[in-house]
């Protein structure tokens, strides 16, 4: 195994580990309620992939059994799916998808640029009890006409599918994104707008997000 290699897997591991700590701020079902706002919903895009790859794991840094990663800066982006009493939401399937390091979409429309053939665009993610997702992926890069961003759309039993997009946190761009503007309320706009924060034991310049999403009711006993 090369240092490369081994220092993904470390972090990773470490940061799993990091996860059962955050989880716990969340422990007690309704906990904190007053304080969250609920998460705007925003438009899907063009660019949802119109052929999903044979790779739908949650982690896009590497496609299938492939020995050579992703190029772009490696982040871990977790986060936990709550109802709006701030409940854990189980068996809710989150989906992201993201433009490559060259800003191009895992979609057969999206042509101004080439692919970066070991990214895998797409992934997927099942919550259990504790409402949380994680996946591996890139900070996104800028696309043309739009800031740096990353589609969600979380799918549950008996409820259409619901999408959002999260943003990065200090960039320059989001006050020029008319998909980003069009969050009237400071608070919403804060919501989805996320810090992406170097992890310190990382020997490899790799990030941590968390986005936690509010879904706007609450599930039937």
């Amino acid at each position: 195994m090369n240092l490369i290699h081994h220092d993904l897997s470390l972090n990773r591991r470490r940061f799993l580990r990091s996860l059962s700590v955050g989880a716990a701020l969340f422990a007690v079902p309704g906990a904190f309620a007053e304080e969250l706002i609920r998460t705007p919903q925003q438009t899907e895009g063009p660019f949802y992939p119109d052929h999903l790859p044979l790779d739908t794991d949650n982690d896009l840094l590497i496609i299938n059994d492939g020995i050579t990663p992703a190029v772009g800066e490696i982040t871990h982006l977790s986060g936990r799916i709550l109802d709006a009493k701030g409940a854990p939401i189980r068996n809710a399937l989150v989906e992201i998808w993201q433009v490559d390091n060259h800003g191009v979409y895992l979609h057969s429309r999206d042509t101004h640029a080439e692919r970066e053939k070991n990214f895998q665009g797409f992934g997927r993610f099942m919550t259990g009890s504790s409402g949380e997702y994680y996946f591996r992926t890139i900070k996104p890069v800028l696309y043309p006409g739009r800031t740096r961003h990353i589609h969600f759309a979380v799918k549950m039993k008996g409820r259409d599918k619901w999408t959002t997009q999260c943003y990065v946190k200090g960039e320059p761009q989001n006050e020029r994104d008319g998909i980003y503007k069009d969050i009237s309320d400071p608070k919403a706009r804060a919501a989805v707008t996320v810090d992406f924060a170097p992890i310190q034991s990382s020997r490899i310049g790799e990030l941590a997000a968390r986005f936690d999403i509010v879904m706007g009711f609450t599930p039937e006993a």
